[in-house]
């Protein structure tokens, strides 16, 4: 129920592929695109949007699955957290998979997307991380039958932007066929909501590590830095074997690198963080040190 009451929307169009999709989209300019609308109905009831037309995705079947090719998997949109969270795509994309499973309450499980999630941009997505961590790209689909490639992280740092009557028909994650860990920590911002989230996946092939820290920031934050660091630590011939203090001291510098100190005075002094940032601070260094920890166990 809602204390406000949604305008009802002009044109409601029901396209069955992604061409038609992006053609209802170039001919209706002020349409807005809608899969699980778990996102678009919360601002519709909130009374900060009011949509002059729809174009529905649910219909599209061509990005409801996926399939491999050329050493990745190639995701459509319009996979539900809840199809994600299975135990088939979770051999695929362990991480991916944890995200999904731990996107909120069955309801939005059942009818969120991939696509939605990453086309909401939310600071809170839970897949958003894992995807930036993946270094995944999107594939857009543009009118008269146009492709092109946007890394998900350009997407999400405004460094590329959907144009009129684009939409996100595919998302190329690489297969690492290495251990993925995701993780989050919630709080009383609703129902499974993170206040922190970390995405840590190995890539045995490059000797690499890669981390993402979800939910701190307006987009994932990749702490680069420490990534190459803790890589040179793991003795990747010998069951990636670490030393215990290597955790720890990992997981402060993701923590300090995405959470960095004050500025400091014109003394020279660092003021403290607020009580509240500390917390945040300590929470992802928790988390990192965790994430790590399990994927070289």
């Amino acid at each position: 129920m809602s204390t406000h009451a949604p305008q009802a929307a002009q044109a409601v169009t029901l396209p069955t592929t992604l061409d038609e999709a992006v053609a209802a989209l170039t001919a209706m300019p002020a349409a807005v695109p809608v899969a699980g609308g778990t996102d678009l109905m919360a601002a519709v009831n909130s009374g900060q949007l009011r949509p002059a037309a729809l174009v529905g995705l649910g219909k599209i079947s061509e990005i409801r699955g996926w399939q491999y090719l050329d050493g990745h998997a190639l995701l459509g949109a319009g996979l539900t957290h809840a199809r994600m969270g299975r135990p088939d795509f979770a051999a695929l994309i362990p991480a991916l998979a944890a995200a999904a499973r731990a996107a909120g309450p069955p309801h939005i499980r059942n009818a969120g997307t991939l696509g939605g999630n990453i086309a909401s941009a939310a600071p809170t997505g839970d897949a958003l991380p894992v995807l930036a961590a993946l270094e995944a790209t999107l594939i857009v689909a543009g009118p008269d039958g146009a492709r092109r490639e946007v890394p998900v992280s350009h997407l999400l740092a405004g460094m590329d932007v959907l144009r009129p009557g684009e939409l996100i028909g595919y998302v190329r994650v690489p297969l690492l066929h290495a251990p993925q860990v995701f993780l989050k920590a919630t709080g009383r911002t609703g129902p499974g909501r993170a206040v922190a989230s970390v995405a840590l996946v190995l890539d045995p092939a490059r000797r690499g590590v890669r981390c993402a820290v979800g939910a701190i920031a307006p987009m994932p934050l990749r702490p680069l830095e420490a990534e190459q660091w803790v890589a040179q630590l793991i003795d990747w011939d010998n069951n990636r074997a670490i030393v215990p203090e290597a955790l720890s001291a990992f997981g402060e510098y993701v923590a300090a690198a995405c959470i960095p100190d004050a500025a400091s005075e014109e003394d020279g002094s660092v003021p403290p963080l607020p009580p509240a940032v500390l917390h945040l601070r300590r929470t992802v260094a928790a988390l990192a040190r965790r994430a790590l920890g399990r994927a070289l166990s």
